[in-house]
């Protein structure tokens, strides 16, 4: 997926501004942009699109998802001199920002394979507004899974449609108005919660806020209730609310099927990119 030239221009405008002496240098050079600590590559295809819309010459690139370490060159560029630096500082900071939460869920998906093979490390809707796809195939490059992109791709019946309408009214009144390809996900907050939710017909229930003790038991009510046909065996559990990289193996182990992570996006750390022109050091300007 291809980003947007509009938004490569307001990038650009934005650090670029309207008379850049700076970057006023004469001739052609070569650019790298390296990893100065280890990490999962994302957004390059975002970057490899500044230098084009610059019509600087990509050379060469990882592909999203590469694992780095320390002084790789993750995209190479040639071209005239003020466009490769015109160009430098959006492209570290784009893939900085992309490349840092790729290993975020990157480091979340590996310490959950020590535990579940099955169980999915996805992202939510706490996105920088205006970033959403960069963040989001991000998750993608890291191993992680997007979860829904946007209000139309789920109905997600929270706290605050249960008070106003009942539970089992409000999955009936969703139901009714969804189409026959989108999906019901409820949001509950104890096990008791949550078994009522897949009885009354939700397709994933969100074990919102709960311990690890609360989702295991909330997951075994709900497979015990599916064994005996009293809920659906599709249902699809998924834990969420305040989990950190270091609490995965305590969820994952619950047997639960999806852990949603808003710190994904939210509280990725960029990873440490630097842009080397021609025989020069770092660049951080």
């Amino acid at each position: 997926m291809r980003i947007e030239r509009s938004t490569v221009e307001a990038w650009l405008r934005e650090d670029v501004g309207h008379h850049d002496v700076t970057n006023d240098v004469p001739g052609e050079t070569t650019g790298r942009l390296v990893a100065k600590e280890p990490g999962v590559a994302a957004g390059i295809d975002a970057v490899a699109a500044v230098f084009e819309y610059l019509d600087v010459e990509v050379t060469d690139a990882v592909a999203d998802g590469t694992t780095v370490e320390p002084g790789d060159a993750v995209l190479s560029v040639i071209g005239p001199a003020a466009d490769v630096l015109r160009g430098e500082r959006v492209a570290a900071n784009v893939a900085g920002h992309a490349s840092g939460i790729a290993t975020r869920t990157r480091r979340a998906v590996d310490a959950a394979r020590t535990v579940s093979e099955s169980v999915r490390i996805a992202g939510t809707r706490k996105t920088t507004p205006g970033l959403r796809g960069l963040e989001k195939r991000a998750i993608v490059a890291g191993g992680g899974d997007t979860h829904r992109l946007d209000l139309s791709h789920m109905v997600m019946v929270k706290d605050n449609h249960v008070a106003e309408m009942g539970l089992e009214t409000a999955i009936e009144r969703f139901r009714e108005r969804a189409s026959f390809a989108t999906r019901i996900e409820v949001e509950a907050e104890d096990p008791t919660t949550a078994e009522r939710a897949a009885a009354a017909g939700a397709d994933v229930v969100l074990l919102d806020n709960m311990e690890p003790e609360e989702v295991e038991d909330a997951v075994d009510r709900i497979e015990s209730a599916g064994e005996t046909a009293a809920i659906g065996d599709e249902v699809i559990t998924e834990a969420s609310g305040g989990i950190a990289p270091d609490d995965v193996r305590e969820y994952a182990a619950t047997g639960v099927d999806v852990i949603s992570m808003g710190s994904l996006t939210h509280s990725a750390p960029a990873l440490d990119l630097s842009f080397r022109t021609g025989g020069s050091g770092d660049s951080d300007g």
